[in-house]
């Protein structure tokens, strides 16, 4: 079934299904990573987009990766696998996100998706301006579309206010989209008014097997959980410390 999709007047419509991307087993596409944040500039988007974009070359998918120029960094550059980088002289404005026209970058994102025969653009993060743009761009020349959300937005502060307007525009017709939880999805499709059926989840999380302790090592009596996470307000920086325990465990101590 073709997913839902809102039209400019509000009303809704059934996209066709030559609008959807309906691979098939041995179909490859050539994929355009746009994003502001990428390496070196370290973060959770940069690790996403990096860890994605192997993943999908393993599966034999050809994947370019579209940023902002870092400095001397600039050009192209390749990472292991071979993994092509674009670095963009496109201008920064405010926290390493470029300052947007929508036209500015047109002449840049078109060559490389041209010149990388690209059939997938995927964008990411709602607070780059890049991502942005790149969407647009792809809807102009006919190439499917796909949107990560790696953040929670308010409602009420007008950083968020204008930030849910412009997403509201960039998503109308985007292909797809995926999140990183199902909080984020219900976040999501709340600010940018989607149909959800067009929403995916996919959830971030580490590898259990790379982090399992040695259980000759643990102390009696007390149980020891070690939180990873910045330290932000919205990431639950406010719950750690020491606790009764249960269960026959006198202490539980975050860290």
């Amino acid at each position: 079934m073709a997913p839902w999709r809102r039209k400019a007047d509000g009303t809704g419509e059934r996209a066709s299904e030559a609008d959807t991307i309906v691979p098939t087993p041995t179909q490859k596409h050539s994929i355009c990573m746009v994003s502001d944040f990428f390496y070196p500039n370290m973060g959770g988007v940069e690790s996403h987009i990096y860890q994605l974009s192997q993943c999908l070359m393993e599966k034999g998918h050809k994947v370019v990766i579209a940023t902002h120029a870092y400095g001397r960094r600039k050009g192209v550059r390749y990472l292991t696998g071979g993994l092509k980088v674009y670095y963009l002289p496109l201008q920064v404005m405010y926290n390493q996100s470029t300052a947007t026209s929508c036209f500015h970058s047109l002449p840049l994102l078109r060559c490389v998706f041209v010149r990388e025969a690209v059939t997938v653009v995927h964008a990411h993060s709602s607070f780059s301006a890049m991502a942005h743009d790149a969407l647009f761009h792809a809807k102009t020349m006919g190439l499917n579309t796909v949107f990560t959300d790696h953040s929670l937005f308010g409602f009420a502060d007008m950083s968020s206010v204008l930030t849910n307007k412009l997403l509201t525009v960039s998503l109308c017709d985007t292909t797809h989209i995926v999140c990183v939880s199902y909080t984020s999805k219900e976040n999501t499709v709340l600010r940018a008014a989607l149909d959800p059926r067009i929403v995916s989840v996919i959830p971030n999380a580490v590898d259990p097997t790379d982090f399992t302790p040695d259980p000759a090592r643990a102390p009696r009596g007390r149980i020891t959980v070690v939180v990873i996470s910045r330290l932000v307000y919205r990431k639950g920086e406010e719950g750690g410390g020491e606790e009764e325990g249960g269960g026959g465990y006198n202490t539980i101590l975050y860290i």
